[in-house]
Parts: structure tokens; C-alpha cells; sequence
């Protein structure tokens, strides 16, 4: 990617590194029809396993379209990347309170157990606003996914401080390169297509 205009590239501004907990952008060029403009939250970072949700791409559909035998939940359903898109996956706040939850940051966990989580949605103990869910996620072998950022293709964010308010923002991509650094901002601000203008 070419970002000579402004003088400075994704490598100078990517000052921290991905690990599980952190958001991987997009930059704005990225052609990839599954991650044009994308922010992706990577919840597992390691030598054999790298995988996350895409956050900003949501469907056309809610839960009970892609689950029988389910409490009704009004709540919208996310494509999570293109691996495993037959199966639901989600993230959420009740960790302290879902068993097998697995810890992304201070606020966030995915996963844990499933009926327990129908009896909380059956038993309104959790609400559409503590839970985001996805059709399938987005997996890296490790040399990938650090090779695709070594080509300027991901910013790299902390989402420590990220609520689930935030990560179902339409606007996240933007917001999310608004709040890094002025730097950051502008990239924002770039045209999906530039050859257009």
C-alpha cells in the first residue's frame, strides 16, 4: 500500500504488536471482499492458532433465524469471517456467570456454555446489548497473519477498554481509526475508491 501522500505508512504507525485482545483494521485500500474496511477482534494469538470476528459486518438476519429450539432474542447475527460460516460463535460481558467463558479483555469473553446461555437469554438474565453473535470467524496460520501485517495490510489497536456498545457501532472502522492519533484520523478519511474521485 501506498501512502505517500501523507508521508507516512501502516509500519510507522503500527506501534504495538497483535496479541489476543487487540483489534486488527483494515487499511483503507484492502481489496479482500471479506475484510475491505473490516475491524477484527483477534481472540486467540499464538504459534499454532490465530483467529478472531470480524465486528463491523452484519447480516441480514437475527439469532432465531439461525437457531431452532432457541429462546426468542432479539438480536442481530454477524458474519465473523469466511472459516466455519455454518456455526455460530459469540462474544459477550457475562463471563463471571457463563461457564467455559474464555477471557478476551477486562470486558469482553467468547464462547462458553451454550444451554447455560439458553436458560440466562429463556430466563432474562442476559440481554441483546451483553452478547454479539457470528457466523463463522476469521483464522490466520501465525506466519500469515503476521507476513499480511508485515505488508501494511492490518492497524493494530488495543480494545482493552472496548464495551460491547462500542464493537456494535456501524461506524467502528472510522471511530476506531478516529480515536488511535490524528494520523490515524486521516486514513479514515480516505475513499473506498480513490480512482473514482
Amino acid at each position: 500500500m501506498d501512502l505517500n501522500p501523507l508521508d507516512y505508512t501502516v509500519t510507522e504507525l503500527n506501534k504495538l504488536k497483535p496479541q489476543k485482545g487487540r483489534l486488527l483494521i483494515a487499511e483503507p485500500f484492502m481489496e479482500d471482499p471479506y475484510f475491505k474496511r473490516s475491524v477484527v477482534l483477534l481472540t486467540e494469538y499464538k504459534k499454532n492458532n490465530c483467529f478472531g470476528f470480524i465486528l463491523n459486518r452484519p447480516l441480514d438476519i437475527t439469532v432465531n433465524d439461525v437457531l431452532i429450539d432457541f429462546p426468542e432474542f432479539s438480536t442481530q447475527v454477524y458474519m465473523g469471517g469466511p472459516v466455519d460460516p455454518d456455526n455460530l460463535f459469540y462474544i459477550h460481558t457475562q463471563g463471571k456467570f457463563i461457564e467455559g467463558s474464555e477471557q478476551i479483555s477486562d470486558q469482553l469473553y467468547w464462547a462458553g456454555n451454550f444451554n447455560q446461555l439458553k436458560d440466562m437469554i429463556a430466563n432474562n438474565e442476559i440481554f441483546p446489548h451483553e452478547i454479539k453473535f457470528f457466523l463463522g470467524y476469521s483464522g490466520w496460520d501465525f506466519q500469515q497473519l503476521n507476513n499480511e501485517i508485515k505488508h501494511e495490510s492490518w492497524i493494530i489497536s488495543d480494545a482493552n477498554q472496548l464495551t460491547m456498545s462500542d464493537l456494535n457501532n456501524p461506524q467502528l472502522w472510522q471511530n476506531t481509526l478516529q480515536n488511535m492519533s490524528n494520523k490515524h484520523a486521516l486514513l479514515s478519511h480516505f475513499p473506498e475508491h480513490p480512482n473514482l474521485n
